[in-house]
């Protein structure tokens, strides 16, 4: 694997006293040819600075610029020399820089074109973030590809861009991240890849902790923004199939966690729901809602520009 050049990028905005310990963490990365390369949204913090001074390259962009599919893209273009990519978001912890072996290990099948690691909760991770983690995250490593969409529907194309790594080849055989969208371009390209033959590859043994306790308004901004690219990206319920039978397994499988492990959080979890199920529905429908509103309830406030 070490044939393969890799670029890692992180897209950054005032990530905080955590990130140099970040970039440390990432100081003994197992690769021989390396690139590593900071996206910063003109952070108001020591950002910048603190790359430099660690040996990362940077690219610094306007706030108003960013956008999830396509300041990632502007990353896979600057990387033109890396046939590997490699992307974490500010927020994640590596304990152990040699899960990146593991990472980019199943490339080693030519048809496989992306890979997602697993992600662990933080040790102060509430009850529903655990549970999150445990659902979407197993112990178990498992290659998807389209014959799978009929028994996995849309969590064929499951990814998650905290902590993921994708061929240059694959990736732009199916156009690269979408330039302007509002969530979901990991899922989008990996979609993508599916419907076109590649493999998809979800690596047990890659991984890094990650995980967040929302409030209740940030999971519903969160799942607005969630409704809102499924909306607009209907080709995904038409080659996949729609989300709902994954969310409903979801909520079952929440209840039954909290019934065995921490009984006093249904009710939390009741409302939690009841916020996201909202939420989507909003975004599904956002056709129909002034742009003034859609700032209120969105996690990502530049996408909306009118």
């Amino acid at each position: 694997m070490n044939l393969f050049k890799v670029g890692i990028v992180i897209p950054t905005l005032n990530p905080g006293s955590s990130f140099e310990q970040l970039l440390e963490s990432l100081e003994l990365l197992p690769f021989k040819n390396l690139r590593k390369l900071i996206i910063d949204s003109s952070s108001s913090d020591q950002t910048a600075d603190i790359s430099v001074k660690k040996g990362w390259e940077l690219e610094v962009i306007r706030r108003k610029d960013f956008n999830h599919g396509g300041t990632r893209q502007f990353a896979v273009d600057l990387l033109s020399d890396c046939q590997l990519l490699i992307f974490l978001t500010q927020d994640v912890i590596i304990t152990n820089p040699g899960v990146f072996n593991s990472l980019i290990s199943p490339f080693s099948d030519p048809k496989v074109g992306a890979v997602c690691g697993r992600q662990l909760p933080h040790l102060d991770a509430n009850p529903l973030a655990v549970h999150l983690r445990n659902f979407n995250y197993p112990k178990q490593s498992i290659v998807r590809d389209f014959k799978d969409i009929e028994k996995n529907g849309l969590k064929t194309a499951f990814m998650s861009n905290s902590f993921a790594a994708y061929r240059r080849e694959a990736l732009l055989e199916v156009g690269g991240f979408p330039k302007n969208i509002i969530f979901g371009e990991d899922m989008y390209v990996t979609a993508k890849m599916i419907l076109s033959e590649w493999r998809v590859s979800y690596e047990a043994n890659a991984y890094c902790l990650h995980s967040h306790n929302y409030t209740f308004l940030e999971e519903f901004k969160r799942y607005f923004d969630v409704g809102v690219f499924f909306n607009r990206e209907l080709w995904l319920n038409d080659n996949f199939g729609g989300g709902v039978g994954e969310g409903l397994s979801y909520v079952k499988s929440e209840f039954i966690y909290l019934i065995s492990n921490n009984f006093f959080w249904i009710p939390r979890s009741i409302f939690s729901n009841l916020c996201k199920f909202i939420a989507y529905k909003l975004g599904k429908n956002e056709r129909f809602l002034p742009v003034s509103l859609k700032k209120v309830m969105t996690v990502n406030k530049m996408f909306w520009k009118a």
